[in-house]
């Protein structure tokens, strides 16, 4: 079971004053990986036999870790991270109950929920501590380099929501932002399958037209580079609807590295389109086009 599928199952067994004591550990985490109890009995201004059996229920509920040792002390894991973001959006209107998971990945979990009005969103959880430090460090240069991975995951939630943000507003395809809280994003809901999983399209170059099309109107309108495209984070529905996902990645045009990383988003997409439907696309075409530089996109080989 997942640490998403731990939260989603716990979560309406959580009163609040476990969820008080998850915010104090998670506050005082600041400073210190372990929270001594002592500490966290002065912050909830409990009786210590009331913080004791608290703590029993987090730690059977797999929503805590202890270290016992000098000191007796705890630390949030993922899935006490994610009570703590579920129950932020829950108090703010957002969702009421959870469905399905959507996907889960190296570094998110991925949840189909209900907003109390009844409409299907996504609850995506990153999960940046799946790859070792090493990759994250590479991967992704704005990561702190003695942060937890919640911290990592928690602001590599707020750059995507900043990201789906502008390219949202500039009309780029891409699942509605609403809310974010801690390392978890509210968006609109994402139907289909990755491109990656479609084995035959019955236009191939139209898709590879919309995905070029919305790669434009990021560079263009958004000023924004995805820096990560492929067919994993491209979603399909009914082999016809282009849904861009996964965005914490992302650079301005500003960045030194743009150009480099436009280009590399643009060959990681033909060289898909290549391999599986064998189309034969000039790199600078779609270049230049993506880019600005021309208006009309050519897809003759």
């Amino acid at each position: 079971m997942s640490s998403a599928e731990v939260a989603v199952h716990v979560f309406r067994q959580l009163e609040n004053e476990d969820l008080r004591l998850l915010q104090i550990i998670e506050t005082a985490m600041s400073k210190r990986e372990f929270v001594p109890k002592e500490q966290i009995a002065k912050y909830v201004d409990l009786p210590m036999d009331r913080v004791n059996f608290t703590l029993g229920k987090l730690g059977k509920l797999n929503l805590i870790y202890g270290m016992k040792g000098a000191y007796v002390g705890y630390t949030l894991n993922y899935a006490g991270y994610d009570c703590l973001a579920i129950n932020a959006f829950v108090k703010s209107g957002l969702i009421d109950a959870f469905g399905k998971s959507l996907g889960v990945g190296k570094e998110s979990d991925v949840y189909e929920a209900l907003s109390p009005q009844g409409s299907r969103v996504a609850v995506k959880f990153q999960r940046l501590g799946r790859i070792s430090f090493r990759q994250t460090r590479r991967k992704r240069g704005y990561s702190a380099e003695h942060s937890s991975w919640l911290f990592q995951s928690r602001l590599a939630a707020e750059r995507e929501f900043y990201a789906l943000k502008l390219v949202y507003d500039c009309g780029v395809s891409v699942p509605e932002p609403l809310s974010q809280n801690r390392h978890a994003i509210v968006m609109g809901i994402i139907e289909g399958a990755e491109l990656g999983n479609w084995k035959e399209l019955e236009n191939p170059k139209r898709v590879l037209r919309e995905i070029l099309c919305n790669v434009k109107k990021a560079y263009m309108k958004a000023c924004v580079v995805h820096a990560d495209l492929s067919e994993y984070n491209i979603i399909l529905k009914d082999g016809r609807q282009v849904l861009i996902i996964d965005w914490p990645q992302f650079v301005t045009t500003d960045h030194p590295n743009a150009q480099d990383l436009l280009e590399r988003d643009v060959g990681n997409i033909l060289s898909f389109f290549s391999r599986r439907f064998r189309m034969q696309i000039r790199p600078s075409n779609a270049i230049e086009y993506v880019s600005g530089k021309t208006r009309v996109l050519s897809l003759s080989e």
